[in-house]
């Protein structure tokens, strides 16, 4: 198990606020990230929770021109939307923040002046791509073009969605402006990079070497081509008017790039936690007790395990990342979920139309989860994890032992009376279930996690559906006391052990168990004899999980092939 005397940051991809967000995103880093954090407070380690709104960028300021409104308009709009379904899904953030605040920007612009007073970064002329119409220049997706990777037609200047490579715009074959579908042509203009081709050496030392084993396979082979292509200066700065204006006296027009703030975006959402909460923040990035952990999906690798580890390698003794546990994509009905194409899963929607069923939702993406390749969201496979494993296995179970307990003893705990083996063995099984779970957390196998956890119902449906204490009831209420005692043990251990992954249902549990108030810890379940005491009052039994019905799931697959195409 982790050692307590460590420290831990957790930071989630701050979501982009020009839409909304939808199960890929869920799926991809906010569940796994939330299951992981509440697991850490669970077993009593120091633990904070970053994540905010990513707010700059060409795709805010693309939307804003579609949308015909300012972008503050735009960010403003979706940063609400985006934190209305995190609260409703109950990812509990310890602080989520927005880039556009002012300590985002004072912080993000002081990693700039240390570097380029350092000397690291290059600032030269090129020749980029530039709208006559528009008259301005096109960084990243106000351009697209064809991959000269995997020739998918529609690649932004910043990268293939299709293959996942982080291109630049002047890379595309046959570029064309998304302002106004104009040719572009080349002309000057002066930046500032970031030479990535003098840390391979540092890059191929703290990764390649040490990072083998207990880093994804897919992260470490992702970074691993990186390095072994030959990495190249990489540009920090962008022709924009909308963003961080470069610090620097009389440069004007030019922003720094998205992906070079948003990143410091979780030291900054650290320092806002800090402050509101009387805290010193440096403690969580600068101990080398802590442990500095990103969630972030498949096309954020690049960004995370190699441009900021440099930003922060060179920027006042920063730790860098423990582990970068990043998910690949999850698509939609054999589809991959396109935004454009509206094929998506939104939040907002299935808030509205499933209402009471966010942890069936946390539970089917856990289960399914993209961990080390691309899965697949269906509405068939959603209905039948519900009624197969929620309802038929664990909330069957929990029912079945809180209506006997109310029917045979009033709703009072019963008394154990010379357990027997089987009830003994039981009761020892349930014991190794917080370090089976916890252990797949810390690997980050949250889909094993998940099935482990199911397997703690399954151990007590098993022991019911074998003891049979409904059979016994008239000639034997000694054994019945004992079989029931036992079932309301595995009960109370699934209310426990279930809120890192089904946090509502927990909480319901737990208040059904009388027990919402209780000190018992994941820990403690590794020695309890037990959990609940006899003679403790529980209430009446109230169905967990409730079945999806054909009509529900056939509403949801033609409502996706009915969607409208949404214009970006």
């Amino acid at each position: 198990m982790i050692e307590s005397e460590e420290k831990y940051t957790v930071t989630a991809a701050l979501p982009y606020a020009n839409g909304p967000i939808h199960i890929g995103h869920l799926a991809g880093v906010y569940i796994p990230a939330d299951i992981y954090s509440r697991y850490l407070r669970a077993v009593g380690k120091d633990v904070i929770f970053i994540c905010g709104s990513d707010e700059h960028g060409v795709a805010i300021s693309i939307k804003a021109k579609i949308e015909n409104k300012t972008p503050k308009d735009v960010i403003d709009k979706y940063d609400s939307m985006i934190r209305d379904a995190f609260k409703k899904f109950d990812i509990s953030f310890d602080n989520y923040s927005r880039t556009s605040k002012k300590i985002h920007h004072e912080t993000a612009s002081d990693f700039f002046k240390n570097l380029n007073k350092k000397n690291i970064f290059i600032e030269k002329e090129s020749k980029q791509l530039f709208d006559k119409e528009a008259k301005q220049f096109l960084a990243d997706r106000f351009v697209k073009g064809v991959c000269p990777i995997c020739n998918n037609d529609e690649a932004y200047g910043d990268q293939c969605e299709s293959c996942g490579s982080s291109l630049s715009a002047n890379e595309l074959i046959n570029p064309k402006s998304t302002i106004s579908n104009s040719k572009p042509i080349l002309k000057k203009t002066k930046h500032w990079y970031l030479p990535l081709n003098k840390y391979e050496k540092f890059l191929t030392d703290w990764i390649l070497k040490n990072h083998k084993k207990d880093w994804k396979i897919n992260v470490y082979g992702q970074v691993k081509s990186w390095i072994d292509n030959g990495l190249k200066e990489r540009a920090v700065t962008r022709d924009l008017d909308w963003g961080i204006p470069v610090p620097i006296k009389d440069v004007g027009g030019k922003v720094l790039y998205v992906w070079f703030d948003a990143p410091i975006g979780y030291i900054s959402s650290t320092k806002e936690w800090a402050k509101n909460n009387g805290k010193d923040w440096e403690p969580y990035w600068k101990s080398n007790k802590t442990k500095l952990i990103h969630f972030i999906g498949k096309d954020n690798i690049v960004f995370h395990c190699i441009i900021f580890p440099v930003i922060l390698k060179e920027s006042y003794d920063f730790i860098l990342p423990y582990n970068v546990p990043a998910n690949e994509f999850l698509n939609l009905e054999g589809k991959k979920i396109s935004t454009s194409k509206n094929w998506a899963v939104w939040l907002h929607e299935y808030l509205i139309e499933l209402p009471g069923r966010e942890d069936l939702l946390r539970y089917v993406l856990t289960s399914n989860a993209p961990e080390t390749k691309d899965n697949d969201f269906t509405w068939k496979e959603f209905q039948a994890r519900n009624n197969n494993e929620l309802v038929s296995i664990y909330g069957n179970f929990v029912n079945r032992v809180l209506v006997l307990i109310n029917k045979y003893f009033e709703g009072k705990v019963p008394s154990p009376n010379n357990l027997n083996k089987k009830d003994l063995k039981t009761l020892k099984l349930i014991n190794e279930f917080p370090e089976k779970i916890g252990k797949k957390i810390e690997e980050f196998k949250f889909r094993e996690a998940s099935q482990i956890l199911i397997n703690l119902s399954r151990l007590g449906n098993k022991y019911l559906a074998e003891e049979e204490p409904w059979k016994l009831i008239k000639n034997n209420i000694k054994k019945v006391q004992n079989i029931l005692f036992v079932g309301l043990q595995i009960v109370a251990a699934l209310s426990i052990l279930s809120e890192p992954f089904l946090p509502f249902s927990s909480k319901k549990l737990k208040s059904l168990l009388g027990i919402s108030n209780s000190k018992i810890k994941w820990n403690d379940l590794i020695s309890a004899k037990e959990i609940i005491k006899p003679n403790h009052l529980i209430e009446k039994s109230e169905l967990l999980f409730k079945k999806i019905e054909d009509d529900e799931i056939d509403y949801q697959i033609k409502k996706l092939n009915k969607k409208p195409i949404i214009k970006l």
